[in-house]
């Protein structure tokens, strides 16, 4: 294609379709590039309670689709594809995807991040149906109830902490004798009485009817094996940042995230990074949807100062 966009944005959740929504409206020629439906991972979520403006919640899918209706409306496109591979040097940028070659003066970075599994039979089927990702998303459907969170490094601990204030019971399993996470949570994890921490543990099964009922355990020292009743687990094991499209390109930190500030500009002219690929210490749809505001603010500034090509 020889049409060089104003704006391309790669990733249809929630911050790139708020960027597209900003964009469209300031009168940019903006396509956002999504390979499977709006919402992102957002689009998984069964029930989100903590969205401004929803007082009831909404399901994550249809708040997907009002976003890009709402951006739609403005101007916007969506292009159902693929990018396998991109160019994000120089003042076109291209994108290569499997509807053909895009090409832009500016991108946004709104690929996101998936949690890691634990890699368990029936654990895709059972998510939202006692597994869960997200204790921030989720953590009030356990109230009153006993929950298991998995993982040792402060994600975690902040889970048990977090889901420890509306849980009857929280159980932390963590495969090593001591935790990855900062020391700062000791007082909290102390003071917890409804938290409790099993050392030296894995899980080895996901018990379950329709839901979770349970978890096989292991004893990572001895090799001895038990069950645990609870109603959820939040599995916190790291999460996995759509970036290696873009790696040797744009700066990422250690853990794969793009490096961008609060402006979400990168180490690259004219590429911006939202949401929940940019290193950030708080990733939820409310953080996500500010980000893709604030891109299209300094990617107007960019494509001004770089005039009418």
């Amino acid at each position: 294609m020889d049409r060089v966009h104003d704006l391309v944005i790669l990733g249809g959740g929630p911050a790139g379709y708020t960027a597209a929504l900003y964009a469209a409206r300031s009168g940019m020629d903006v396509t956002v590039l999504e390979k499977l439906s709006a919402g992102g991972q957002m689009g998984l979520t069964a029930q989100i309670d903590n969205y401004p403006g929803f007082p009831q919640g909404i399901d994550g899918f249809t708040l997907g689709q009002q976003m890009q209706a709402g951006a739609e409306r403005f101007g916007a496109r969506t292009l159902l594809a693929e990018v396998t591979a991109a160019r994000l040097t120089g003042p076109v940028k291209e994108l290569e995807t499997s509807e053909g070659l895009l090409k832009a003066r500016a991108v946004v970075l709104a690929t996101g991040a998936t949690p890691r599994h634990l890699g368990l039979a029936g654990e895709e089927a059972l998510t939202g149906r006692g597994v869960n990702y997200c204790a921030a998303c989720d953590g009030m459907f356990y109230k009153g109830k006993t929950v298991a969170v998995v993982g040792g490094g402060n994600s975690a601990v902040g889970d048990a902490l977090l889901l420890a204030r509306v849980a009857k019971e929280v159980i932390l399993l963590h495969r090593r004798d001591t935790l990855r996470a900062s020391s700062i949570y000791d007082k909290a994890l102390a003071e917890a009485e409804n938290l409790t921490i099993r050392w030296n543990t894995v899980v080895t099964e996901l018990l379950h009817d329709q839901r979770l009922t349970g978890l096989a355990l292991q004893d990572t020292v001895t090799g001895e094996t038990d069950t645990l009743s609870c109603d959820g687990v939040f599995v916190s094991v790291g999460r996995a940042p759509a970036t290696e499209l873009f790696r040797g390109q744009v700066t990422l930190d250690p853990a794969g995230y793009v490096q961008a500030d609060e402006t979400t500009r990168t180490n690259l002219p004219g590429v911006f990074a939202v949401g929940d690929v940019r290193t950030k210490p708080l990733r939820q749809v409310v953080t996500a949807v500010a980000d893709g505001a604030v891109a299209v603010h300094f990617a107007e500034e960019y494509l001004a100062q770089q005039g009418t090509p």
